[in-house]
């Protein structure tokens, strides 16, 4: 496999991981914290209703387990293409 070959794989593959780690991003912080946050509230977690749970804090949860999700994920990959030096 040519250098090209393997940088524009890794490339594509990288932006797949993005894609769905933005997209987990989107559904907790703007779906689950802003539009579905009247139906989450009938849910009660820790005392406090769901969806005001998911806007205040669980955002920032799911937040920083994508950026250890990302960092495992890029580790993985850089093994994979021979980037790990």
């Amino acid at each position: 496999m040519s250098n090209d070959n393997k940088a524009q794989k890794y490339w594509k593959e990288n932006l797949v991981y993005l894609g769905i780690l933005l997209a987990v991003w989107f559904l907790v912080s703007y779906v689950f914290g802003i539009f579905l946050v009247e139906p989450l509230n009938t849910v009660k977690i820790g005392g406090a209703k769901l969806g005001f749970w998911f806007a205040q804090q669980g955002s920032i949860y799911v937040f920083v387990i994508l950026i250890f999700v990302y960092v495992s994920l890029m580790n993985k990959l850089d093994k994979k293409y021979g980037y790990d030096n």
